[in-house]
């Protein structure tokens, strides 16, 4: 009968009487799947590297290879039933989820504010030079104007479009929106309604939300107080804060923070005022050197680090409820 020769590239069939030296052409050891040691020819092709011929002789092997011993996998009842010991699986690091807003420790917001360091860019110090060049003063420096206002000045209150025409203005009732407009992630609102919109021109013309009188004049310190659209965005470790004022002041532009409140305070195009105070969502680590603001000739930045590498829902804490308020207050 005849038997199958297992030796590396022959697989051929032979009679064990009739099994001379030179009957079986084999390759020697294999050269990462694409040739053999003994002979130069080399291929890329698998199927190709099958089919090389064998370059020397020697008799047939009837002899199958020994298999290689697989490891004995035991389930979990068998593991149990010998008292060997259940390790988990794959990484035993599990990362948690963050714990719902409630149950996490949040310092009082009445703490202290520190200011945090600034950084002011050469962007800005050239934009500054180019304002001084063409006569533009600081605030402090600025000289007093009278308090008469002039026919046509454009009402100061955010989504008020009124200009003033006389002194029966004063009379009528400014509907406004006391807030900032805030646009992130392609939505357009007004911080204190928030009534999202994509669409620009939409966003412009959403009827105020607070009822007052007109803002005609600029305030003591000779600033104006403007809107000033401001943006967030945040990383693993940090929170950063965008307010796009350009060429903002550094000796009058501030912010202060303590671990759960920001207050910001931008003068900019020499007597634009805007300030903006948040209670943060989440609790920052406002004593790490990693907080910074930085004064660019477009933008501030505020770089606030995160207590915790968790991801903030909202930028802004939402307000509590009346009733809720005065409980915390009596409790405190």
């Amino acid at each position: 009968m005849s038997v199958l020769c297992y030796n590396r590239s022959c697989g051929q069939r032979f009679d064990p009487d009739n099994n001379s030296d030179d009957a079986c052409l084999r390759p020697g050891a294999s050269f990462l799947l694409q040739g053999w040691s003994c002979c130069k020819r080399r291929t890329t092709d698998f199927s190709d590297f099958l089919s090389i011929k064998g370059c020397s002789r020697g008799p047939h092997n009837s002899e199958k290879p020994a298999e290689a011993v697989r490891p004995e996998v035991k389930t979990s009842a068998e593991r149990k039933e010998i008292g060997e010991e259940l390790k988990p699986r794959g990484n035993p690091y599990i990362i948690q989820a963050p714990k719902p807003l409630e149950q996490v420790h949040r310092p009082r917001d009445e703490a202290p504010l520190v200011r945090l360091q600034q950084n002011v860019s050469a962007s800005l110090k050239q934009a500054l030079e180019k304002l001084d060049l063409n006569g533009t003063k600081h605030p402090e420096n600025k000289e007093e104007e009278g308090e008469e206002v002039k026919i046509g000045t454009s009402c100061k209150n955010g989504g008020c479009s009124e200009a003033y025409s006389g002194p029966a203005r004063d009379e009528e009732v400014c509907t406004h929106h006391p807030g900032v407009p805030v646009f992130h992630e392609g939505m357009k609102y007004w911080s204190c309604c928030k009534r999202k919109t994509s669409d620009f021109n939409s966003f412009l013309s959403q009827q105020g939300c607070t009822t007052g009188s007109h803002l005609w004049k600029k305030n003591d310190q000779g600033t104006k107080v403007m809107p000033c659209r401001f943006d967030w965005h945040q990383t693993g470790s940090h929170v950063i804060i965008s307010i796009y004022a350009k060429c903002s002041l550094p000796e009058l532009s501030y912010v202060e923070a303590n671990s759960t409140m920001v207050n910001i305070h931008v003068v900019f195009e020499g007597d634009k005022e805007f300030e903006q105070k948040i209670s943060l969502w989440g609790v920052s680590d406002h004593l790490v050197k990693s907080s910074v603001v930085n004064l660019m000739a477009a933008k501030m930045e505020v770089s606030l680090k995160k207590a915790e590498p968790i991801t903030w829902a909202r930028l802004d804490l939402p307000s509590l409820p009346q009733s809720q308020q005065q409980e915390k207050t009596t409790q405190a």
